[in-house]
């Protein structure tokens, strides 16, 4: 008795795709998530990018000096540049730095035992002639821990974004 009720509830197949999407819906989802997340990351960091790129056209053609821009004033044109996407006023980091020469550029990362460290970043728009470094950071939060956090270089589960123009004034 209990063998035929055995060989009988193995036969059945009623339950079968329900028991198979629920196998395979939860993988499935999580693996479209951090595919998605890891998308908005790459859109991020592009967005930052072009950011930096057209905010640092401000200084290379002189017009962030003759403007006497304070590093309030840059950011707002920074902010102009990818309002939407980021917590500008609170989140987005400028860093702009001026040198003599190529081979006097610093290239020390901002982060300090996994935290960004803005203790440093300045603004000094450089004066014609002079090499000048336009950086922008952002800490862009993962939410999306699927692959063990790969996506995260800051502590806090949150990935550093980081945009640079480097250019003769």
């Amino acid at each position: 008795m209990r063998c035929r009720l055995a060989r009988r509830f193995v036969r059945q197949q009623e339950g079968a795709a329900a028991v198979e999407f629920a196998l395979v819906a939860a993988p499935f989802l999580a693996l479209t998530f951090a595919i998605l997340e890891a998308a908005m990351v790459f859109f991020a960091g592009q967005t930052l990018e072009a950011a930096a790129s057209d905010s640092a056209r401000l200084i290379m053609t002189g017009e962030a000096q003759t403007g006497s821009f304070s590093k309030e004033d840059f950011k707002t044109q920074v902010c102009a540049r990818i309002a939407g996407l980021f917590d500008c006023t609170n989140g987005v980091y400028v860093d702009v730095k001026s040198y003599s020469s190529f081979s006097a550029i610093s290239t020390a990362s901002p982060v300090s035992d996994g935290k960004l460290d803005t203790s440093s970043m300045s603004y000094s728009p450089g004066e014609p002639g002079q090499i000048v470094v336009v950086s922008l950071y952002y800490e862009w939060p993962i939410y999306v821990s699927l692959l063990g956090n790969d996506l995260a270089n800051l502590n806090g589960g949150n990935r550093l974004l980081a945009a640079t123009s480097v250019f003769r004034v």
